[in-house]
């Protein structure tokens, strides 16, 4: 298949294109900028100028392709409602496009905060409350001949290179002189590899049925003062508990995520598609140490 892809160069999207490419399938990636262009060039896909923003850029994109993995998002949490509107634009103008041609059109969303306090499954649909509705925008699409499918990932997507919210846990760490966890540090998160995340990707686009809810999640629980023990141990520093109610003041707009309880299984999604998660899990990631080699926040 020849397959468009947003989010091509991102954490995610830089794992999924080579994942596609070892399987026999073109990539039509989309590239914002002239440093993204060169990275796909580089990886062996095909470039396709634009953004979220352009929709014309996006529904040229989806056109002539045999399918669509959507993974880009603007990760803005000071402005989540845009952010939201935006994605809900994109998806849109994607499924308008691929609207009565059978055509895969898998969309990125993610476990948190759908059933706090509960191991999420695949068969439980997203919080209505939820301020990303990648989910419905997508699924709207179910009864339009488009083969939709939800690939939710883990909180953390972790692996060499990570930018996303442990390397951002690690810079409040490392700025306060202390590795703090909310309350008694029983919460849990969920994890991912990158590279286990990309198959799943790959798999939904090749042969997910429409509605089809995948979770890509390795580890159902790592739990919070386990993360915290890790980043003391690396960074020599003291592990202390932060107050649930102070977890804000101290660790900024991360602390509301640091805070919840959200564990996923993927039980379903591993029977369904023969995926078995093979590489290392999130703690011992970080004992290999390159999580800690330099000052990483890039959200």
């Amino acid at each position: 298949m020849k397959i468009f892809v947003t989010g091509a160069s991102g954490w995610v999207g830089s794992a999924v294109v080579p994942e596609l490419l070892a399987a026999g399938h073109q990539v039509l990636g989309l590239a914002r900028s002239d440093a993204s262009a060169e990275k796909l060039t580089a990886a062996g896909a095909q470039v396709h100028r634009g953004d979220l923003a352009d929709l014309d850029s996006l529904r040229s994109g989806a056109k002539d392709a045999d399918g669509v993995i959507h993974l880009a998002f603007h990760h803005d949490f000071d402005n989540f409602v845009d952010a939201g509107e935006l994605d809900r634009n994109a998806i849109a103008a994607l499924g308008e496009t691929l609207a009565g041609s059978g055509r895969p059109l898998v969309v990125t969303s993610g476990t948190a905060g759908h059933a706090p306090g509960e191991i999420l499954t695949e068969d439980r649909p997203a919080s209505p409350q939820s301020p990303r509705t990648s989910e419905s925008a997508a699924l709207a699409f179910a009864e339009r001949d488009v083969r939709v499918s939800i690939v939710r990932l883990a909180p953390t997507v972790h692996g060499n290179g990570d930018y996303g919210f442990i390397p951002v846990l690690i810079d409040v760490a490392r700025a306060k002189g202390v590795s703090a966890f909310p309350g008694d540090g029983t919460n849990r998160w969920s994890a991912v590899h990158r590279d286990d995340a990309a198959i799943l990707f790959r798999l939904a686009a090749e042969s997910a049925l429409t509605g089809t809810i995948l979770h890509a999640v390795g580890e159902q629980a790592v739990t919070t003062r386990d993360i915290a023990e890790s980043f003391g141990r690396h960074l020599g520093v003291p592990v202390i508990s932060v107050a649930p109610e102070a977890a804000f003041d101290h660790f900024g707009w991360i602390g509301a995520f640091f805070g919840i309880d959200m564990p996923a299984s993927s039980e379903i999604t591993q029977q369904r598609f023969g995926w078995q998660p093979t590489n290392i899990g999130l703690l011992e990631d970080l004992e290999q140490g390159h999580y800690f080699a330099a000052e990483v926040s890039r959200r």
